[in-house]
């Protein structure tokens, strides 16, 4: 059963995307103070990462993002891993969601209900989730494009031929590192969606205006099926979205975190969430232009339900 973007937009006016892979794992009890965070529990508990799966698609969700944005082939390798058993790592990172999807088809109430197939989003991390020391919200890595393309090509090769519907290059700080990601996938013929993270509501993380970014991507990427913001305070999501939709008329996907900040040393999340509801600002990105809305590190399910209900709000109003 294959689905789309195109096709979850057209049936449901707004793509509902499910919430963080980490904070659900240490809600179970799981420490991710490790350089490969998440990836680790590919090959530890494989099982709890299905149980967040499916805890998404229960609570409202039409796509999912696998767990491999911090799984890169030199950071496994770095870790002990050989190339073979890092590159299965990777794999099985669709696997695990694809399993989790059927399951849940099958067993809960994806059919009965008339729900949307779910797309696999297969994540793939910037290169500064490698150095895992929170160069995804600087940039700046002083390596040249030759080297980024050497980092990501692979790790986007084993995404797709493993399942993924959509290769989902998120948190990606740097325009020059965003293109290099979209050159990969225009010559492999993979759709995929880019995703920025941002400083505020008119520059992503290394200083590029998000109006140039969008303008850059507008024409000449025909895989290009999605774009967006991910990672960045709620509050700014909105100017955001603007910006981009004033530049370029890709769909816009946003899936920004609850408000806090990152401790990257910790690696762990700190300060007060948002003023407004996580469903009030997903209403407003609705209605601002998002196609997709979900969201990133510290929401779980209960903020993938607070989407779904602005979502019905949103399309009532739309009638």
């Amino acid at each position: 059963m294959k689905n789309s973007i195109e096709n979850i937009i057209k049936e449901n006016k707004i793509m509902v995307i499910d919430g963080s892979m980490s904070t659900p794992l240490e809600n179970r009890g799981v420490s991710l103070n490790s350089k490969l965070w998440t990836a680790k529990i590919l090959a530890e508990q494989p099982e709890l990462i299905k149980q967040v799966h499916k805890n998404y698609f229960k609570a409202g969700a039409d796509c999912g993002i696998t767990c491999s944005y911090q799984a890169s082939i030199p950071g496994l390798m770095e870790n002990g891993y050989t190339l073979e058993e890092a590159e299965n790592l990777i794999r099985s990172a669709v696997k695990i969601f694809c399993e989790a999807r059927d399951e849940w088809w099958e067993e809960e109430e994806g059919r009965e209900a008339g729900r949307a197939w779910p797309l696999c989003l297969g994540a793939a991390g910037p290169y500064g989730a490698y150095l895992a020391d929170g160069s995804e919200y600087r940039g700046n890595y002083g390596i040249t494009d030759e080297q980024l393309k050497e980092f990501h090509k692979r790790r986007v090769e084993l995404l797709h031929e493993a399942g993924a519907d959509i290769i989902l290059f998120e948190t990606v700080p740097s325009l020059k590192e965003a293109k290099v990601e979209a050159e990969i996938a225009e010559e492999y013929g993979y759709d995929y969606w880019i995703s920025f993270s941002c400083l505020n509501e008119n520059i992503i993380c290394e200083g590029t205006p998000i109006a140039e970014c969008a303008t850059t991507f507008a024409k000449g990427y025909s895989h290009l099926k999605m774009i967006g913001v991910n990672c960045t305070k709620p509050e700014y999501i909105t100017g955001l979205i603007h910006k981009i939709k004033e530049n370029c008329d890709i769909p816009i996907g946003v899936y920004p975190n609850s408000g806090e900040e990152y401790d990257a040393v910790k690696k762990v999340w700190f300060g007060k969430q948002s003023a407004l509801s996580f469903e009030q600002y997903a209403y407003n990105y609705m209605k601002s232009g998002a196609s997709a809305v979900g969201g990133c590190c510290t929401t779980v399910a209960k903020h993938v339900e607070e989407v779904v209900r602005a979502k019905k709000r949103f399309s009532e109003e739309q009638k």
